[in-house]
């Protein structure tokens, strides 16, 4: 069997099959969601997160919007990625030395592992929307890290490596509030700390209406043999207002600003009453995936209607498979 996916093996990777008659690339758990409201007595609600394997079973960074209604970072674990155990409390952010280093506030978390330590990004408040950076080993001590790039800027995602010996950072430009404009950026450093080298790697708009007024970055890309492999988030204007659904991108190997292919249609859409309603309805916004590279399985966390954290399933053939016969590349 030839194996698309260049990672390690996942054999308790969240899964389900594709149900009888679906004729969807991509379909969603039929548990969810798997967090809903309330969850711990300091959140109301729990989405936009974060989950990555940690010593044979799941941990993570998750955004819960307390009830004083501000965004903020619980860890949290789970055995089988299913069911999440969260924090009761926020994490404490502290320096390089120790001290506290609390945020403002910090939303929209993506998590990944290079080297064998944790990052952790977020949207940060630097005065305005920034890109929050930091790591962890054992999701109990977190470390704030210099913050990347200026503001105003958003949904920073690095790469699970190196890339010709620089690190490399996705971000998506944008203002102060809800930003009705957007494309993905990438940045460059080699320590993590002095980024630059910056480029533009895909705008919004071509036929996707559903794409049509902004994109952003989702999960950490998967290298595959046929490239990275990044699933984003689109974002269409409508007279009820905006409109968020995710399809997916090949980015080229070794030049990650090369766009090979892209969906010219969503992959996944609000349809569902926990995706159609709720704190803002009609989103699906994925910041999270799972993958096993021996079975091409892949499952997709995303945030659904601000309110609750659900699933979806994937299998990578196929995936990209559909983007080489259906993509859009402006």
């Amino acid at each position: 069997m030839t194996k698309t996916i260049i990672g390690k093996a996942l054999p308790n990777i969240p899964w389900e099959d594709k149900p009888a008659g679906c004729i969807d690339v991509m379909w969603r758990y039929s548990g969810n969601p798997v967090i809903g409201w309330n969850p711990v007595p300091k959140a109301a609600r729990v989405y936009n997160s974060a989950i990555v394997p940690f010593k044979g079973e799941f941990a993570g960074v998750f955004r819960a919007d307390q009830k004083n209604g501000r965004a903020t970072l619980f860890a949290g674990t789970s055995k089988d990625g299913l069911k999440i155990d969260l924090n009761l409390d926020p994490i404490e952010w502290v320096d390089e030395i120790g001290n506290p280093a609390p945020t403002s506030y910090a939303y929209d978390p993506r998590v990944v592992e290079i080297e064998g330590e944790f990052f952790v990004t977020w949207c940060d408040d630097m005065r305005g929307p920034s890109i929050g950076l930091g790591k962890t080993n054992d999701f109990k001590t977190f470390v704030r890290m210099p913050n990347p790039l200026m503001p105003y800027n958003r949904n920073g995602v690095l790469f699970p490596r190196k890339i010709n010996g620089k690190y490399k950072l996705l971000s998506r430009p944008s203002d102060t509030g809800h930003t009705p404009f957007g494309n993905i950026y990438i940045s460059e450093s080699p320590d993590m700390i002095h980024w630059g080298n910056h480029k533009l790697v895909m705008t919004n708009g071509g036929q996707g209406w559903w794409q049509g007024m902004k994109v952003g970055a989702g999960p950490v890309p998967i290298e595959t043999t046929e490239g990275w492999l990044l699933f984003y988030h689109g974002v269409s204007s409508t007279c009820n207002g905006y409109v968020y659904s995710f399809g997916a991108v090949l980015l080229d190997i070794d030049e990650p600003s090369k766009v090979l292919y892209r969906t010219r249609d969503y992959l996944l859409t609000p349809e569902l009453p926990y995706e159609a309603s709720g704190f803002v309805p009609n989103v699906v916004f994925p910041c999270a995936n799972l993958y096993d590279a021996e079975t091409g399985r892949i499952a997709i966390y995303y945030g659904a209607a601000d309110t609750y954290t659900a699933i979806a399933f994937c299998q990578v053939d196929e995936v990209i498979s559909y983007m080489k016969a259906n993509s859009e590349v402006f």
